[in-house]
């Protein structure tokens, strides 16, 4: 790599991840002069350029400067730029940030269209679809180290499967239900029976106003509930998950004051 330097540059192709274009260029001198300057004629340089205009979906925008692009056409025309070339070796920095849904499935086509020719293709993301959709080997680094390191089926074996919780409307139809996940190559286990009838109870705290007596009353129920004076709530775990509360019907309303006594000769009152 030292001694041909000149030669290892133009087997290679980088996309870092700021958009590295001339804002002053339009989009196809942009890539037509990337191709120039690794040895294309005019006329194949002009060729390659439409080429990756189209693929990039930046045909319409090819006359106008790169300056007037949005964030997420000069972050296209900069990945176009890294395929000018058709490197041998292709690092890709996080390439499809800022790019909209359809521009980053046309670059993971363009991704798979490289490897099929024999590009080896060196790529970052912390997105892990993308790297499930392209990756052949998978590199998990953290704080600059190595985490984990295989394929994307050694790593899944790694973490452990995935479960799903199913309720059945009728559980008269358990064994049915139990067969066809069985078919679907699940393992059914069957839930605790004991799951939609557990209840925690817990008495009312005492109201802060409350002292002498009623303070010790209250104490003694939390210590040893009557069953005569069940408790004023209830929380139990039902099957949609919500929590149901009962409580204690209010007692009468406090009495009203009556009418004001008349008053007494001489305009006293009692």
């Amino acid at each position: 790599m030292v001694r041909e330097a000149r030669e290892v540059r133009r087997r290679i192709g980088l996309t870092g991840q700021f958009a590295a274009v001339d804002e002053g260029l339009t989009g196809r001198d942009n890539l037509v002069l990337v191709a120039r300057l690794l040895g294309a004629g005019r006329a194949e340089a002009r060729h390659r350029a439409d080429e990756l205009l189209d693929a990039f979906d930046l045909t319409a925008a090819a006359g106008r400067p790169a300056g007037t692009y949005s964030g997420g056409m000069r972050r296209r025309l900069d990945l176009a730029s890294s395929f000018v070339g058709d490197p041998q070796v292709l690092f890709l920095d996080e390439p499809t940030t800022g790019l909209d849904p359809v521009s980053r499935g046309a670059l993971w086509d363009l991704v798979r269209v490289r490897v099929a020719e024999g590009t080896t293709v060196l790529l970052t993301t912390q997105y892990l679809e993308e790297a499930e959709q392209l990756a052949d080997r998978v590199i998990v680094l953290g704080r600059g180290r190595t985490i984990a390191d295989g394929t994307v089926p050694e790593l899944k074996a790694r973490l452990g499967g995935s479960s799903v919780r199913a309720r059945l409307t009728d559980p008269g139809r358990a064994g049915a239900a139990a067969a066809a996940l069985r078919r679907a190559g699940l393992d059914p286990v069957p839930a605790s029976p004991t799951a939609r009838s557990s209840c925690r109870c817990a008495p009312p705290p005492p109201s802060p106003r409350s002292s002498g007596p009623s303070t010790r009353r209250a104490s003694a129920s939390r210590r040893s509930p009557s069953p005569s004076r069940p408790s004023t709530t209830c929380t139990s775990p039902w099957p949609n998950g919500r929590r149901r509360t009962r409580r204690r019907a209010p007692g009468p309303p406090p009495r009203r004051p009556g009418p004001p006594a008349p008053p007494r000769p001489g305009g006293r009152r009692p």
